[in-house]
C-alpha cells in the first residue's frame, strides 16, 4: 500500500482493528486494488458507512453465562478468546475486538459447569476469536475438560488459521498429537475451517489440512458469500471443488451478516442465492453439499428456492425445536440483504409477516430490521 492509501484508511483502522501476517499478505497481488485476498483483510473506506449493528444476530440474547451461548438445545458455543490470526473485514463478531468488550472471559469454569448441568448439550463449538491462537496446551486443557462430560459427543473448533497461518499447524507437533489423543469411534473432534477464496488453498494450507486429517480431525469448511471476494459462481465452485478434492466438504455458505462495517462486503440475498445455486450446479458429489443460510436472531434460515416472484425459505435451526423445518414464502426483493428485509406473500401457507420476524422461527419479535 502507498503512504497515501494508509493515511486514507486511518479512520477505519481507528474504528475497526486491523491485523494480518507476512504469510497471508504474500498471497495478495498488491498491483490489483481489487484483489480478493486483499479485500478479506485490508480495510476499505466503506466500512465507516452507518449500516447494520454490532450484534446482528442478537448473540447477547442467548448468552447464558459469560462466554457461553446456548441458542439451540443440543449445541453450546464457548468463546475461548478474543484474538484471531488476522481480522476479516466482514467479521460478525468485531465487537469482541473493541476495547470495551467484556463477552470473553479467561476463566471458562462457569461455562463448563453450565454444559455439565445441561445434559441436552451434545455439541460444543469452540470459537472466539480463533481457538488456534491459544497455545496447544491451553486448547488441549479445554478439550480435555469437555471430553470428560459424557453427554458431549462432538467438539468443533472454529478456525481460520489453516488459511491465515498454516505454520500454526505444521510447526507445532503437539497440535496433531492433541487430536490423536481424542480419537474415539463414538465421538468426534471437528475443525470448522474458514476458506473464503480458492487462492487461500496453497500447498502449505493443503499440507496443514492433511496433517489435521491424519491426526483424526474431521475437517469441513464454511464461508460467507462476499462482494469482491467470492461473489461469482466460477470462484465459489472452484472453492467447493478444491476443498472437496482435499477431503474438506463445504458445510455452510452464509449470507454476510448485516454487522456494522460490513456493507462493502454484503451481496443481496437473492443475488447470493443465485451465485450459490450456479456454483453448486458446476460441482458434483460432496462439493455440492453446502446449505445457503442466514444466521438470524431467530435461528438459521435456509434459502431454498426462488420462482414466480417468490423467495422460499426454511427454518433450518431454531431455539424452538418445534419450529425447525417450517417453510416460508416471501415476495421477491432484489435489494434485500437480510431476512428482515422481506415482506410476506399474503395468503400462502407457511408465510410469516416480517412484523414478527422472531415468531417466524419460534422466537419473539424484536420489532426492528437487522438489515438496515
Amino acid at each position: 500500500m502507498t503512504p497515501e492509501e494508509r493515511e486514507a484508511l486511518g479512520p477505519v483502522g481507528e474504528r475497526f482493528v486491523f491485523r494480518s501476517n507476512t504469510y497471508y499478505q504474500s498471497l495478495i497481488d498488491w498491483n490489483d486494488p481489487d484483489d480478493p485476498i486483499r479485500r478479506i483483510v485490508v480495510p476499505v473506506a466503506g466500512e465507516l458507512e452507518d449500516w447494520g449493528r454490532l450484534d446482528a444476530s442478537d448473540e447477547g440474547a442467548y448468552t447464558v453465562v459469560p462466554g457461553l451461548e446456548h441458542k439451540y438445545s443440543d449445541t453450546a458455543l464457548l468463546l475461548v478468546n478474543d484474538v484471531c490470526g488476522g481480522y476479516c473485514r466482514f467479521c460478525f463478531r468485531k465487537r469482541l475486538f473493541m476495547d470495551d468488550n467484556d463477552e470473553v472471559v479467561r476463566d471458562i469454569s462457569r461455562g463448563l459447569d453450565y454444559i455439565r448441568e445441561h445434559t441436552e448439550i451434545s455439541n460444543v463449538l469452540l470459537t472466539g476469536g480463533d481457538p488456534l491462537i491459544l497455545s496447544t496446551e491451553r486448547l488441549e486443557s479445554i478439550v480435555a475438560r469437555l471430553w470428560k462430560i459424557e453427554h458431549v459427543r462432538i467438539i468443533r473448533i472454529g478456525t481460520k488459521m489453516p488459511a491465515f497461518s498454516p505454520a500454526r499447524i505444521l510447526r507445532d507437533p503437539k497440535l496433531p498429537e492433541m487430536f490423536e489423543k481424542f480419537r474415539d469411534p463414538a465421538r468426534r473432534l471437528y475443525v470448522m475451517a474458514h476458506f473464503n477464496h480458492p487462492r487461500e488453498l496453497t500447498a502449505l494450507a493443503a499440507e496443514g489440512l492433511s496433517m489435521l486429517q491424519r491426526a483424526g480431525a474431521t475437517v469441513v469448511n464454511q464461508t460467507p458469500i462476499l462482494a469482491g471476494v467470492n461473489d461469482s459462481a466460477e470462484t465459489l465452485a472452484a472453492l467447493f471443488e478444491r476443498l472437496s478434492h482435499m477431503g474438506v466438504p463445504p458445510y455452510y455458505v452464509f449470507q454476510c451478516r448485516p454487522t456494522l462495517g460490513n456493507k462493502p462486503y454484503s451481496v443481496p440475498v437473492e443475488q447470493a442465492f443465485e451465485i450459490f445455486t450456479q456454483a453448486q450446479a458446476r460441482c458434483s458429489g460432496l462439493a455440492k453439499s453446502a446449505r445457503f443460510v442466514m444466521s438470524h436472531s431467530t435461528g438459521k434460515i435456509e434459502v431454498v428456492g426462488k420462482a414466480d416472484g417468490l423467495v422460499y425459505m426454511k427454518c433450518h435451526r431454531s431455539p424452538d425445536p418445534s419450529a425447525a423445518g417450517r417453510f416460508f414464502a416471501f415476495k421477491s426483493n432484489p435489494e434485500a440483504h437480510w431476512f428482515d428485509d422481506y415482506e410476506e406473500a399474503g395468503g400462502l401457507v407457511g408465510s410469516a409477516p416480517l412484523s414478527a420476524p422472531r415468531a417466524a422461527c419460534g422466537g419473539e419479535s424484536d420489532g426492528g430490521s437487522c438489515g438496515r
